[in-house]
């Protein structure tokens, strides 16, 4: 996909994991860039990606009504959002999902959004600047997705990760794959220029840790230290051929033309919450959502998730 090609409004909102109407919505906010051919309204790729770019930040997420489809949003608080509100670090559309699922709760209540890392929103986690962190790290010690990053990066507290969802890790390369990338050894190669995502987030330390464990230092790889904020980013620069290769998730593979997944490893993604906190409502609220079917059918049929184990407790550290 070229970056300058015209998106409408529904391919915005495809993208995004948005209704069409939000998509409006953004516009009239100033929130989202876009143009006018005659009387319809266009996107460029660029315009998406500035968006997600801005919006990795702290901010409200919306509540959707179930009378005539209005939204409702809670204006950001004054002051430090942290000290009073419930707080959801991660990056999936799931958490957005599962944000607009505990507003409607009766145990719930006005949720905020952090869009950062797995490794920071552990941090945030351990400095009690959030309630809930997202993660899908992966140890190449030990071959454990996240409980061995809860037990460092949150000395001496009390944690219980609470799975979410499986889903598949790998590599996006250009359609017909033509530099013939297939596995992780391929970045001793000379020929191949990669995009990478930032320190700390899940895809990063999954190819940092690879990259160890064959003895490759990145600083030998082309693009190594060229970041970006998202998977979205990453696919799209792959197919308009701006780097060979990008590590991130299958499911963004499907919505981005002109790239093709190569399949590579199935990984936990969980929720990490404190031990004391799980008898408050909105934990008692993200159990029971959880392991509804409801909430389970939101995702059948998207594609890029394995969700036969959500809601299970995978370990108490």
């Amino acid at each position: 996909m070229d970056n300058q090609s015209a998106l409408t409004a529904q391919e915005v909102a495809d993208l995004l994991k948005i209704a069409k109407n939000t998509v409006y919505e953004l516009i009239k906010r100033g929130e989202i860039n876009s143009y006018k051919v005659g009387r319809k309204v266009r996107f460029t790729l660029e315009d998406v990606e500035a968006y997600i770019a801005r919006s990795k930040q702290l901010q409200p997420t919306a509540m959707v009504l179930d009378k005539d489809e209005k939204i409702e949003r809670y204006p950001k608080p004054k002051g430090d959002a942290f000290s009073s509100n419930f707080v959801i670090c991660g990056q999936d559309i799931m958490l957005d999902v599962l944000s607009n699922y505990i507003e409607r709760h009766p145990k719930g209540g006005p949720t905020l959004r952090s869009y950062i890392g797995s490794y920071s929103s552990l941090i945030a986690l351990y400095h009690g600047d959030i309630q809930v962190a997202s993660s899908h790290l992966w140890d190449g010690d030990t071959g454990q997705y996240n409980i061995p990053y809860v037990r460092r990066l949150l000395p001496g507290t009390r944690a219980v990760i609470i799975h979410l969802a499986y889903r598949m890790q790998g590599f996006y390369v250009a359609k017909g794959n033509p530099k013939n990338i297939v596995t992780w050894e391929d970045f001793k190669r000379g020929d191949i220029t990669m995009i990478n995502r930032e320190k700390g987030a899940g895809s990063r330390v999954l190819l940092d840790e690879h990259l160890r464990l064959l003895g490759i230092y990145g600083s030998t790889i082309k693009g190594y230290k060229r970041e970006s904020q998202s998977h979205l980013t990453v696919a799209s620069t792959v197919a308009r051929g701006g780097a060979d290769v990008g590590v991130g998730t299958e499911k963004i593979a499907r919505q981005v033309d002109g790239v093709d997944f190569i399949s590579l490893q199935k990984e936990r993604y969980e929720l990490v919450v404190r031990k004391e906190d799980m008898e408050t409502p909105q934990i008692q609220a993200i159990l029971e959502i959880l392991n509804s079917e409801a909430f389970k059918t939101e995702f059948i049929g998207i594609g890029g998730y394995d969700i036969s184990e959500m809601g299970n407790i995978v370990a108490e550290t």
